[in-house]
């Protein structure tokens, strides 16, 4: 039997009761063995449908709350945990280390093997931050794939949120360079408020593994640079996707330098603007959706929020037969 087909070595995940994990193997990279890791959680009655998401930039599978809202509406949940992160990261990686977002393709590839075999007719592939370009890219590279009903993307990355001449001039050299030199590092600019209003320890309420999803990430290697934006690329001329997509994201886009209001009710990672006028630029059928005082990662977002994240979400699934 080949490998892909092999079931599933499934053991207790960190999550506890009910979630489920199993490593996937993959041929060695650059830097040796890659692994990835699928997290699985049944609904109490399957219906046949399943969830598979994708996580984002310095980021892994923790959101329970998630994972058990769509339990509840019948979806068995499945998240990949991405070569190099979390818990696939292994002791001679690099964390988060990739040089063409590709390369992820054969982990959600894997996952939707297993996912069929385990008695699934329907998936929703969904997405957050990166994880959204990527699912995005995913879904419209494999139109015709048996099981791909549906598309969630929770504050995709669809561009670079710094100053437009940078943007225009500078990330394309740096784009080029990092094609040459992957391993040269740039301060990351991400807003240092972001980890500390969604964790427990710091201000938020949400536990996760700080090693896992840093606190700080001072700097950035350009091959990521560079994968990410030969990706954008791709969404900026415009994609066709043929299932229902959903792209949601905050109302608004905020950087603050102390903490207050602005850190718990907004972006402090993307342009709300940005996702919105290249999810416009999907051609298929697409609804985008704005949750008030949202955070980067949407279902992390204060009570209010994710529940109207919640209400929408599957509302519209309903809305398209799921």
């Amino acid at each position: 039997m080949p490998a892909a087909q092999t079931p599933p070595a499934y053991q207790p995940d960190i999550l506890g009761a009910g979630y489920e994990q199993a490593t996937l193997h993959f041929p060695d990279d650059y830097e040796g063995p890659v692994t990835s890791t699928l997290v699985r959680k049944k609904a109490p009655q399957s219906a046949g449908k399943a969830v598979l998401y994708i996580h984002g930039f310095i980021d892994y599978f923790f959101q329970t709350e998630m994972a058990e809202q769509f339990n509840q509406h019948g979806f068995d949940f499945y998240a990949l945990d991405l070569r190099k992160y979390g818990r696939s990261i292994l002791p001679h990686q690099k964390y988060y280390n990739v040089r063409n977002l590709a390369e992820y393709d054969a982990e959600i590839t894997r996952a939707l093997e297993i996912i069929g075999a385990e008695q699934h007719n329907a998936v929703l592939l969904c997405g957050h931050s990166t994880g959204g370009l990527t699912a995005t890219l995913y879904a419209a590279h494999h139109p015709e794939h048996p099981l791909i009903k549906a598309l969630w993307l929770n504050s995709p990355f669809y561009d670079f949120n710094m100053h437009p001449l940078k943007r225009a001039f500078a990330l394309p050299h740096v784009s080029r360079l990092g094609k040459v030199f992957p391993n040269l590092q740039l301060p990351s600019e991400l807003n240092p408020w972001y980890t500390a209003s969604i964790h427990k320890a710091l201000k938020g309420e949400w536990q996760f593994n700080l090693d896992w999803k840093k606190e700080a990430y001072p700097k950035v290697r350009l091959s990521f640079i560079s994968a990410v934006f030969e990706a954008q690329k791709e969404i900026h001329r415009g994609v066709k996707i043929d299932v229902p997509v959903l792209v949601m994201h905050s109302h608004q886009t905020k950087n603050p330098r102390k903490w207050g209001t602005d850190a718990q009710s907004s972006d402090v990672i993307l342009s709300v603007k940005h996702i919105r006028k290249y999810a416009k630029k999907i051609r298929g059928d697409v609804t985008i959706a704005e949750i008030k005082n949202g955070l980067h990662d949407l279902v992390l977002s204060e009570k209010a929020a994710r529940s109207s994240v919640y209400r929408q979400l599957f509302s519209w699934l309903s809305s398209r037969g799921l």
